[in-house]
């Protein structure tokens, strides 16, 4: 998946030039006029409110796979006060002095996907997609959902993290892969991973790693999880070489997945592959150690029942280490 773009909300000269990288992100995607219009409008407002309400954050900005949705999506977050009453905050007619004054419900119309998450003391997430146009529709059609965020290290142009989901006759897909290090190498082992994910998707997990292993040789090495959801089986089956973590938080709270030591490329141990439940409405977790891995999903009351790029943009926000390229996928059960 394309990385974020993350743009930093501190100061009032940077809500512009949000809206310019918006709005240059959804021409380049194809957006016309009007569309490109409703994107630059919905996060002039976004980055208006992480200043107003909040005394900063940041804004992330992804287009969407063209396979996926026609879209471009937009995480809003702050450690701010909070919102005491989402509803009226989303509103008609609500609004605030000093910001462009569409307001949240203006923006909920304006896009396709709108998702607020709140809690006083501790900030709030906002999470918009944009549609290409009134053709397209960006709700939640997929089975299971999947929403997640890329983003590199401050500083950098290349990521040395990457994501991907493949659909499957039994299932869906998921890798989760993290370049050594940083930088353009780092990232160029991500991206050799990946394709041999994409290649070999059809492929049990732990057949997986061994062509990403077999790819990686020549390069600096990457850590990598593989995923292999079975819905109509209630059965997830996970391999994973190095510091990628999963978790999958269900009723009656969360199981950590196991992963072996090693680098896939260089040092990996023989394949094993885990079989875990995949109930209903589970949620699975999956990052880099680009965040650490002390969250606890019951730390935030409501949020599992949040689209997972909301879920991802929480974790970000709440244990990114700053430190390095941070990925977070979260996978529901398609039952909501």
């Amino acid at each position: 998946m394309t990385p974020s773009r993350r743009c930093v909300v501190l100061d009032a000269s940077q809500p512009a030039e949000v809206r310019r990288v918006a709005a240059a992100l959804a021409a380049e995607r194809g957006f016309d006029e009007t569309a490109v219009g409703a994107v630059a409008l919905v996060v002039t407002e976004a980055a208006t409110n992480l200043l107003k309400h909040a005394g900063g954050g940041e804004i992330l900005l992804r287009a969407l796979p063209e396979t996926e949705e026609r879209a471009i999506e937009v995480l809003a977050l702050d450690k701010g006060r909070g919102m005491r009453n989402v509803a009226q905050c989303r509103s008609d007619g609500y609004s605030t002095s000093g910001s462009p004054g569409i307001g949240l419900g203006s923006i909920a119309r304006l896009s396709a996907v709108t998702e607020i998450y709140s809690q006083i003391g501790r900030g709030t997430a906002l999470l918009a997609r944009l549609p290409r146009g009134p053709d397209h529709s960006t709700a939640w059609s997929n089975s299971p959902l999947i929403g997640g965020l890329t983003v590199a290290l401050a500083g950098q142009t290349d990521c040395g993290d990457a994501w991907g989901a493949v659909a499957r006759t039994t299932g869906t897909a998921l890798a989760v892969v993290d370049g050594l290090g940083h930088g353009p190498l780092a990232a160029e082992a991500a991206g050799v991973a990946l394709r041999a994910f994409q290649s070999h998707a059809a492929q049990a997990p732990g057949e997986v790693l061994e062509a990403m292993h077999a790819s990686l040789r020549g390069t600096r090495g990457a850590a990598a999880a593989v995923v292999a959801l079975d819905e109509d089986r209630a059965l997830l089956t996970f391999a994973g070489v190095g510091n990628i973590s999963g978790s999958v938080v269900a009723a009656g709270g969360s199981r950590r997945l196991f992963s072996h030591n090693g680098i896939v490329g260089h040092a990996m141990p023989h394949r094993q592959e885990f079989t875990y439940p995949w109930p209903r409405r589970a949620v699975l977790v999956l990052h880099s150690d680009g965040l650490t891995p002390h969250w606890r999903m019951d730390a935030y009351p409501g949020l599992e029942g949040h689209h997972p790029s909301l879920i991802a943009g929480v974790l970000y926000r709440d244990f990114a280490r700053g430190r390095d390229d941070a990925t977070v996928v979260v996978v529901k059960d398609g039952a909501r």
